[in-house]
């Protein structure tokens, strides 16, 4: 073997000519390492605010739950009244006046309502005999679920 072919084999490692050739490699490594941090700490911001939203969203749906069941036992409080119809109403989202205890019951929820999920919550009973639907309509649009009305609706036997 000549001395030629062994200092070309791929095995071989030659070191650098001179020190001028290698400087600033250490701080090219630190700025991608900076640079890789950087783009994992957005990610991690990222997965925060998602987790906020749906957070959010699934807070806003647990109270338009509690609400249906709150008109709803004001109802069973008063079924006489409930079967009657007394307690129905469309979809509104104004306020209704005071009066009586049914009209009492449907300011106090819809009042309710509003303070808890916002100025666009809406409210709606609709009872036929004992069988009564009682929905609630809200904006959701800080929500993720890509519509910004989310709707609940119950039917139960009054």
């Amino acid at each position: 073997m000549s001395a030629q072919s062994s200092s070309l084999s791929p095995f071989r490692r030659r070191a650098p000519r001179s020190a001028a050739a290698v400087r600033g490699v250490g701080l090219i490594e630190v700025l991608v390492a900076v640079l890789v941090l950087a783009i994992g700490l957005l990610g991690v911001a990222a997965m925060q605010a998602t987790a906020l939203r749906n957070s959010q969203s699934s807070l806003e749906r647990s109270q338009g739950v509690m609400h249906v069941y709150t008109i709803l036992d004001a109802m069973r409080a008063n079924p006489n009244a409930a079967r009657a119809g007394a307690y129905n109403m469309a979809m509104t989202c104004a306020v209704p006046g005071a009066g009586n205890l049914v009209a009492n019951d449907k300011r106090a929820w819809i009042d309710t309502l509003q303070q808890n999920l916002g100025t666009t919550a809406c409210g709606q009973v609709a009872c036929v005999g004992a069988l009564c639907t009682i929905s609630v309509r809200w904006d959701d649009s800080r929500g993720t679920s890509g519509s910004s009305t989310q709707t609940f609706s119950t039917t139960t036997r009054i």
